[in-house]
């Protein structure tokens, strides 16, 4: 089996990924740079196995996807939408020499535009947060929710990642607050690690402004169940199409992110308080996601319970979204599953059948 990953030289992924495939037996994966891909590289030859990681937060990779002349000052929210297209082309062009990709180019075009990604969810019946499409300014946002009856919203760049420029927007008969990663300068909007609370509805609007060009995601604010005095939602990563690991994310505001400096949450607690069925229930509507996109061999699934833990949803599903350090299932980490996945046949098996819309799991 000859493996290739593309991604940032140093990357941790990088490093799990090649960790576990050598515990494994299997050769040591070539690694790809981002940035010879982005400037004509050769694609690997077929018969090669092709993990793309993330683009990651490299300025030179960033630079070029974004095919600009200066690279973005640290944490600048800029050119989202030709990030977008230049990971775009650049999936076209590893695909071009007809290796097989372990996360398809369609997938992951539609896993990292919002817009589509609930579309298409939403058409194959899993459950998300009802949206405001359309949306191309803050007067525009005022005005859908005030139709819709809507109080609270979630507004998210479509092509965003790890919550960089959400804005979680509760407005009332008197004011507006904005919880959301942006600080807001008047030469531009950076992400930060620091949440900010913004009441003042002039600054509000103008961020919404700024962010409307790369285009927008609005979608309803659904009220998650809490557990203690953290409400909770949980990161499900799914391989193959089996949930594995589980990581639950407990925060005192609406971003949850752990990044973000939120608490890994206690699953066991969560799941008692959810109960065989939900929790099970749940675990189908990850699997049914997962399905939406046979060709990628990992997605992670951002579920949420909702208030009485009754109900569930699913906010985002992560073409890149499977770091999660110290989670084991079966005693294998993410990255062992994914490998096991592929050593064992499974990762083929599953494909063909989601593929042909047969089965949304699969057995061992």
């Amino acid at each position: 089996m000859r493996l290739t990953v593309v991604g940032n030289p140093g990357n941790r992924r990088v490093e799990l990924f090649t960790g576990a495939a050598l515990a494994a037996g299997l050769p040591r994966p070539e690694v790809l740079p981002w940035v010879e891909v982005l400037t004509g590289a050769a694609p690997p030859p077929p018969g090669t196995l092709v993990r793309v990681d993330s683009p990651g937060e490299d300025s030179e990779v960033d630079r070029l996807l974004r095919r600009s002349a200066r690279a973005a000052r640290h944490g600048e929210l800029i050119g989202l939408a030709d990030a977008y297209a230049g990971l775009v082309d650049g999936m076209a062009r590893l695909a071009g020499g007809g290796a097989s990709l372990l996360n398809s180019p369609a997938d992951v075009a539609v896993l990292c535009d919002k817009r589509r990604c609930h579309a298409l969810l939403s058409a194959a019946g899993v459950p998300v947060p009802a949206a405001l499409p359309g949306i191309g300014g803050y007067a525009q946002l005022r005005a859908a929710m005030a139709q819709a009856g809507w109080a609270r919203v979630f507004v998210k760049p479509a092509h965003g990642s790890s919550a960089a420029g959400v804005i979680a927007l509760a407005v009332g008969p008197r004011r507006v607050q904005a919880v959301t990663t942006i600080e807001h300068t008047p030469q531009a909007l950076f992400n930060s690690l620091r949440v900010r609370r913004y009441t003042d509805e002039s600054q509000v609007a103008a961020m919404v402004d700024r962010l409307a060009p790369e285009g927008l995601h609005v979608e309803r604010w659904l009220p998650k169940a809490g557990l203690g005095e953290r409400v909770v939602d949980v990161r499900v990563l799914v391989v193959a199409g089996r949930p594995s690991h589980v990581v639950v994310r407990a925060a005192h505001g609406p971003l949850t992110n752990l990044h973000l400096g939120n608490a890994r949450g206690d699953l066991a607690a969560l799941r008692a308080a959810a109960g065989p069925q939900a929790w099970s229930a749940a675990m189908e509507t990850c699997e049914r996601a997962a399905a939406a996109f046979p060709g990628s061999l990992h997605v992670g699934v951002d579920l949420m319970f909702l208030v009485g833990w009754r109900r569930h949803a699913v906010a985002e599903v992560n073409a890149f979204g499977d770091l999660l350090p110290g989670v084991l299932a079966d005693g294998r980490d993410s990255y062992a599953e994914q490998v096991h996945a592929l050593t064992s046949g499974r990762w083929e098996r599953w494909r063909a059948d989601a593929g042909a819309g047969k089965v949304l799991t699969c057995a061992a």
